[in-house]
């Protein structure tokens, strides 16, 4: 490694380079756990199609990158994501994110994922496309201007969020009303915007890359048309 920066500044001086060459190590900003120091008490989890969020720990668990794990949710019920990040490296997240730390009633984790909770998440998930199917032509024959995208369920099975975009305001009480009646579990309808949705569904730019907004941008900025 130090061969490797020491050729890197060599080449930079030989190229007349004005950018001042930085030595960085990912993670060297990270404060190790001490023996006996308690680790931090949050992690984060991601869920379908990258969406992320905060969960605190309520009890000591031991939890790694890619477990699956329970927890609760702001509707009630539960649901089931897998560990992105554990560690200091989430009190780094977090700040980042402005979460509040002292939040009194936070998201939390239930537990390690049973093998009944998977088998319920699983059955909730392979419904998402008949139900976004269904979904699409009750919004048609409602005459709703809207394009429902896609569909999250709750690991428990009780809770649907159909995500849609729409270029007005839609006015879909009854659509909601209706899918409640007929899917038999809650509707919640969220919409996004096109880089939103293009970053939930994923999709080739043409750049011959994976699309920026499902890889690694998550700050959806407005961009002017000339800049466009």
């Amino acid at each position: 490694r130090d061969k490797a920066v020491t050729r890197g500044r060599q080449i930079c001086k030989a190229l007349k380079c004005t950018v001042t060459f930085v030595d960085l190590v990912w993670g060297e900003d990270v404060a190790p756990v001490l023996a006996g120091e308690e680790a931090f008490p949050w992690v984060e989890v991601r869920f379908k199609h990258g969406r992320k969020d905060f969960y605190k720990l309520t009890e000591p668990l031991s939890l790694h990158a890619g477990e699956a794990v329970t927890v609760s949710t702001p509707h009630g019920g539960h649901d089931v994501g897998t560990i992105s990040v554990t560690g200091e490296l989430v009190r780094i997240q977090m700040r980042k994110a402005q979460a509040d730390l002292a939040q009194e009633n936070p998201l939390v984790i239930y537990r390690k994922a049973s093998q009944r909770d998977l088998d319920r998440w699983k059955e909730a998930r392979d419904r998402e496309d008949d139900l976004m199917l269904r979904a699409r032509t009750m919004a048609t024959q409602h005459d709703l201007e809207m394009k429902i995208s896609d569909v999250e369920c709750q690991g428990d099975g009780a809770r649907a969020t159909f995500y849609y975009t729409a270029d007005a305001r839609v006015d879909f009480r009854a659509l909601i009303r209706e899918m409640s009646s007929t899917f038999g579990l809650r509707v919640e309808m969220r919409q996004v915007g096109a880089r939103q949705e293009a970053g939930r569904l994923g999709g080739i730019g043409s750049c011959g890359r994976e699309l920026c907004c499902s890889t690694w941008l998550k700050d959806y900025r407005s961009v002017s048309t000339s800049a466009a």
